[in-house]
């Protein structure tokens, strides 16, 4: 068994029956088995002192009985002395029978007659007791068996024992005769007697005899403890003992087992949920079935299980989003370098290549080549500056750290001051409807105007070819809304909602045609939303690219 064991782990439910079957099944048993043997031994000794007292009190009820014979009948002797006619001793008798109603009869009778009365025996239910008169004759009592047994027996009428009255070895009297157990009880009788004294004997242990050879008057007694008797006492209790052991076992197990029923359970919810953390699936919580049997040690570990599962499940959520800050930082790291090696070369070459020019001596230049050469290296270095500002802008609108000096500011020349600011080349045509609107918004003047050079130049760079850029307005609850539209191909939904991420273009690395760091649109959104402003853009029918800047109205 213990070699079994050390292979094989028990489940907490094989353990309680095992910890059950030595702790309680075995121990109940045994104390069952020595609770019954000693009741059987106490219910044996009851038996015997029984048996005992019932041959001692049918002893004293024979003396008591015999002597109120002898004593009546020594009266009526004495009396019959007086008498010297037959007739008058009959009439003398048969008064006295009429008074004593237990003598059958009453006679005197000589020696020969008396044969008659003595061949009565216990067959006949008739008993004979004799006196000798002084003439030799014989004064004969004849008692009724069932009145002598009544008499003898009145204090055990309800006891199912067998009671025999044996005298010169004839059956006297009895109770509860049965012919099998009077032979069984004589058959059993020791071969030596003891006198005038209770004594047990018998073959089967559970149902003792006992008798009394009494010497004065000369009778037998035994009493018989009837197999009713033993199934009343020994049996009846061992039944009784045995059935409380049973049921005792039976509730043990029934609480035992609704206690197990319910721990098996609660840690079955605990091992789900630590399968369930081990797959990485960090919302699994533990509901217990919690009631009277339910221990606290098992509710204290499934709340704070839950609670380290709250805890591991905010830390996981807060892995995945610096992991994905890290994914983006990484993608930023990417995408800034593509946008450096890329669009920071092309102004580069430029200006190293008109100022190599420029530097020349085996050439002349003119003022006109000069000049024009100039105005490029001047235009390629403010590129350069713009593509440096929105850089070095960008961490101060992820960080929410962006100063803004907020005033009050028409919006009209908000956007005609960006107009002028803008670099046309293509010299597509703006349409300004801004300008009518003399309304003053609460911006920052700096942020607000490259918030709308920003929009414009975007506006061109993607608009088709010969179509206009429109600038529009309207007046909204305590917010002035101003448009900038476009003639663009639809722009589906998925790519609307990525517009506003850093280095994202309307068109990719292998649709590019237009320059640009892909900065314009997060660096706007960041601008506008510091100024306590909203933007939105659309793509429909209707407008090929629209973007709705949505600032306050100054109160003043």
């Amino acid at each position: 068994m213990v070699k079994f064991f050390s292979k094989r782990r028990l489940k907490i439910a094989e353990q309680i029956i095992v910890v059950i079957f030595f702790a309680v099944l075995i121990p109940m048993t045994v104390s069952g088995i020595i609770i019954n043997n000693i009741n059987q031994q106490s219910n044996r000794a009851q038996l015997r002192s029984a048996a005992v007292m019932i041959a001692n009190n049918v002893s004293e009820e024979i003396d008591v009985f015999v002597n109120s014979i002898d004593n009546e009948l020594a009266q009526i002797v004495a009396t019959l002395e007086y008498y010297n006619s037959p007739e008058q001793e009959s009439k003398y008798l048969d008064t006295v029978i009429k008074n004593l109603v237990f003598y059958k009869e009453l006679a005197v009778v000589n020696e020969s007659g008396l044969e008659k009365y003595r061949a009565y025996n216990h067959r006949d239910n008739l008993y004979v007791f004799e006196r000798k008169l002084k003439d030799g004759r014989y004064l004969v009592a004849v008692i009724d068996v069932e009145s002598q047994n009544k008499n003898i027996f009145k204090s055990l009428l309800e006891d199912e024992r067998q009671i025999y009255v044996i005298v010169n070895g004839e059956l006297a009297a009895s109770s509860n005769y049965s012919q099998k157990g009077y032979e069984n009880s004589i058959a059993q009788l020791p071969k030596h007697l003891e006198d005038d004294k209770a004594v047990i004997y018998g073959n089967t242990k559970n149902q003792p005899l006992a008798y009394i050879n009494k010497t004065s008057p000369k009778a037998l007694v035994i009493v018989n403890t009837t197999e009713s008797i033993t199934k009343d006492t020994i049996d009846y209790n061992r039944d009784k003992i045995i059935l409380s052991i049973i049921v005792t076992i039976l509730t043990v197990f029934f609480v035992v087992g609704l206690y197990t029923s319910y721990l098996y359970i609660n840690i079955r919810q605990l091992f789900k949920a630590i399968i369930a953390i081990s797959k990485g699936n960090y919302e699994r919580r533990i509901r217990l079935l919690t009631n009277v049997f339910t221990p606290f040690e098992i509710v204290f570990l499934g709340t704070e299980f839950n609670k380290m599962v709250n805890q591991i499940h905010k830390s996981y959520i807060q892995l995945k989003k610096k992991n994905k800050e890290l994914k983006q930082l990484n993608e930023f790291r990417s995408n800034m370098i593509d946008t450096v090696s890329h669009e920071f070369r092309t102004p580069l070459t430029s200006i190293q290549g008109y100022t190599s020019r420029l530097l020349r001596q085996d050439i002349e230049i003119d003022e006109e080549t000069k000049q024009k050469s100039l105005k490029v290296i001047k235009r390629q270095s403010e590129r350069l500056k713009r593509m440096i500002e929105d850089l070095l802008v960008i961490p101060d609108i992820e960080g929410s750290r962006l100063n803004v000096n907020m005033v009050p500011i028409p919006v009209n020349t908000v956007v005609e001051n960006a107009i002028t600011l803008v670099k046309n080349d293509a010299g597509r045509e703006i349409v300004n409807n801004v300008e009518d609107c003399a309304i003053e918004i609460l911006a920052d003047h700096d942020r607000i105007e490259q918030v709308f050079v920003n929009l414009i130049e975007n506006a061109i760079k993607y608009a088709k070819e010969g179509s206009p850029i429109s600038l529009d307005y309207e007046i909204g609850e305590n917010k002035l809304v101003v448009l900038v539209k476009n003639d663009y191909d639809i722009i589906p939904r998925e790519k609307l909602k990525t517009l506003f991420d850093k280095f994202t273009r309307v068109d990719d690395k292998t649709t590019r045609t237009t320059r640009g760091t892909g900065l314009g649109l997060f660096i706007v959104k960041g601008l506008v939303e510091a100024m306590n402003g909203e933007i939105r853009i659309y793509s429909n029918e209707e407008c090929g690219f629209c973007v709705k800047v949505m600032m306050p109205i100054s109160e003043g």
